[in-house]
């Protein structure tokens, strides 16, 4: 579901992974650096954050998936693309 972790989160699994090469990296100093929001989503969360973004009503406009053909239809009689 997504990167859930604060600066002491992260030094606690990086201690418990034994892992502190990790530390050096970017997106790790980012988040020691609090650079960066504690909640980047993943999975159906993040393509949320996209619909809101791009201003889009179906979550099939953001993220690929199958749909039952009653979906497909509805969305194109309501000019919604599906990928």
């Amino acid at each position: 579901m997504g990167i859930r972790v604060d600066k002491d989160a992260l030094l606690y699994q990086i201690e418990k992974c034994n892992c502190k090469d990790r530390l050096d990296l970017p997106f790790h100093q980012m988040i020691l650096q609090e650079e960066l929001p504690f909640t980047i989503g993943g999975g159906i969360g993040q393509s949320r954050i996209c619909m809101f973004f791009l201003r889009k009503a179906h979550i099939g406009e953001v993220q690929s998936s199958v749909w039952p053909e009653h979906i497909i239809q509805k969305c194109s009689e309501l000019g919604i693309t599906l990928l």
